[in-house]
């Protein structure tokens, strides 16, 4: 009895060892937060303090402004909320006395991603946070049926070209992350 809890014992180390996760790569180290910066098609909303009718909802139009009453267009494109509070709020110092702005992203519209060739969806992802090509792959469907799975690439908003193995990925090998506009791939 004595050998045979031993030899259970002795099994599930091995397989709890077996299962843990090795350190983190490179690219899975704690990185500092971005902060958001705003994009055409975001739907942000203005508010200013005591003054609901100059509080508004709208989405950043396709030139990255939007038109506020009495301010007119502001450049929203490309802006921190904080820092379009601030350009609002100096835009109001002459109309407003003492105007308290805030500003909110109510809904990501901008930043995507796609995924196309032979993947069960093929489309346009919206880009809430950070993602990775097998992330973007899942939100695709997956691969399909006769998918290339060793030659998968991702061609980057920048014009850089990368080409990935499905397996690596899955495996953990090669993590990529993805940024606004990147393309996968999959033939």
């Amino acid at each position: 009895m004595r050998i045979a809890f031993g030899t259970v014992a002795a099994a599930f180390l091995a397989t709890a060892v077996g299962c843990a996760h090795g350190g983190a790569t490179k690219e899975e180290e704690a990185q500092p937060a971005r902060e958001y910066r705003i994009a055409r098609e975001d739907v942000i909303e203005v508010s200013v303090w005591k003054e609901p009718e100059l509080s508004r909802t709208l989405p950043v139009r396709p030139d990255g402004k939007i038109t506020l009453p009495l301010v007119g267009d502001v450049e929203a494109e490309g802006h921190t909320p904080a820092e379009l509070e601030s350009a609002v709020q100096k835009k109001l110092n002459t109309l407003v006395r003492d105007p308290r702005v805030t500003v909110l992203v109510r809904d990501i519209n901008g930043s995507r991603v796609y995924v196309t060739g032979m993947v069960t969806h093929p489309g346009a992802f919206p880009l809430r946070s950070s993602m990775d090509v097998l992330q973007a792959l899942a939100m695709a469907g997956g691969l399909a049926e006769f998918a290339d799975r060793g030659e998968i690439a991702i061609l980057h908003a920048d014009g850089t070209r990368h080409v990935v193995d499905y397996d690596d990925l899955v495996n953990g090998k090669v993590r990529r992350k993805l940024s606004s506009g990147d393309t996968v791939v999959v033939p």
